[in-house]
């Protein structure tokens, strides 16, 4: 059987995301490997039990204690098992040196995504081509895709993911993300869930999160009522991955900033509430398929740079300290949603996951469209007769070297 490897390095929510090109790629008659940090192997064994998995110590996170001297023997031991695998081809999905010196192990022809020529550090096309679109990133496409699409005949969008639907048994509420100004504060966080749970059948909550978010929970339990707190469990920290996707796999709803758990969610079809603000934007990483909806938060200086300070004072949370938000979440009704904030749907389109306007705006959509036409010309999945010409975008996204390199 032919066999690829899939090296995905990076986090939770990252690993989920790799969905869409795991199945492209057994659609295609692959024997799909996947090699992850090790503190994931769990979670890639209940994602992708078709999978062969290897999993590395890339991440500090993986070497529990024992000490870096440990790091070697078990990352050489995989190494040498790699060497008697003919891949056929090597998807190389991050950017940093771990996963550049794994590429050196493997034919550079074989590697798509990040690889090393001669000791240069190289990228695929389509990796060239993507990056300088990133540069606008509220017309940016989800993730999802932008990995997928590395392999041909990708798999349908709406075959990726199950279409949302509730499953009957309460509310997830993810206490926070890996970036703390992404996520609401508990006292304005408390007031949201309220609301949701008013408009909700089965009033049970699930507070979800890591360890050291377990505080937090415990914060947030204080500021509900007593009658909603005693129907309120905090899971912080006490579930493993078995427990997390059997948690999340019975909700109604997973309220949640850009977190692995939105995206998990996803993958088992239940309908996600986003709180986006800060750095997070919607068609970049928002929750794919259908039946998921994002509260955006909208400001001039929306989308910002995780890595940069803000300078603004955190003005995009602001809109969701405001009643009104409350009032919409119970209505639904556009004119009861405050300035600051925008309502995404998630849909499918010919490329992959897109987020249709609900309330409020969308001062890029038409853009945005037009740039995805513009890719899927570009990715043969259209007719450039039929969309095109476009020759501001060609001028603006493609660069000489990408036809003298081709």
């Amino acid at each position: 059987m032919k066999r690829v490897l899939i090296i995905q390095l990076t986090r939770f929510g990252d690993l989920v995301q790799t969905k869409r090109l795991v199945l492209t790629l057994e659609q295609r008659g692959f024997e799909v490997h996947l090699c992850i940090d090790q503190s994931l192997k769990d979670l890639a064994a209940l994602l992708y039990p078709d999978c062969i998995i290897h999993p590395i110590i890339a991440h500090g996170t993986a070497i529990k204690g024992r000490g870096f001297d440990s790091t070697l023997p078990v990352n050489l031991k995989i190494f040498r098992k790699f060497s008697k695998f003919d891949f056929s081809e090597i998807y190389n999905l991050n950017y940093s040196p771990m996963n550049y010196a794994l590429s050196a192990l493997f034919d550079p022809a074989k590697v798509k995504g990040h690889r090393l020529v001669n000791g240069q550090a190289m990228k695929s096309r389509w990796f060239d081509f993507t990056f300088r679109l990133a540069a606008e990133r509220r017309n940016n496409i989800n993730l999802v895709d932008y990995w997928a699409a590395l392999s041909p005949d990708m798999i349908a969008p709406s075959e990726v993911n199950p279409s949302a639907c509730p499953a009957g048994e309460g509310i997830g509420v993810v206490l926070a993300g890996r970036e703390s100004r992404r996520s609401l504060p508990v006292e304005v966080l408390a007031p949201l869930v309220l609301s949701v749970r008013s408009t909700k059948k089965c009033k049970k909550i699930f507070l979800l999160g890591s360890r050291s978010e377990h505080e937090s929970g415990r914060k947030l339990l204080a500021k509900l009522p007593p009658a909603v707190a005693a129907d309120t469990v905090n899971l912080a920290g006490k579930t493993d991955w078995q427990g997390l996707l059997n948690t999340v796999s019975k909700l109604d709803l997973l309220m949640t900033p850009d977190t692995g758990t939105m995206h998990l969610a996803a993958h088992l079809g239940i309908p996600v509430m986003g709180l986006f603000l800060s750095s997070a934007w919607c068609t970049e990483t928002g929750p794919y398929g259908l039946g998921h909806t994002i509260i955006q938060a909208d400001s001039d200086c929306s989308p910002c740079t995780e890595s940069q300070p803000c300078y603004n004072d955190l003005k995009c949370l602001n809109p969701f300290k405001d009643s009104s938000l409350m009032r919409f979440i119970v209505t639904g009704k556009p004119e009861h949603l405050p300035p600051g904030l925008s309502v995404f749907d998630s849909t499918c389109d010919f490329l992959g996951t897109d987020f249709k306007l609900k309330a409020g705006h969308d001062i890029t959509g038409e853009r945005r469209n037009r740039i995805r036409h513009f890719i899927g010309c570009h990715l043969g999945l259209l007719d450039i007769g039929k969309y095109g010409p476009f020759k501001d975008l060609a001028e603006k996204f493609y660069k000489e070297k990408d036809w003298i390199t081709a």
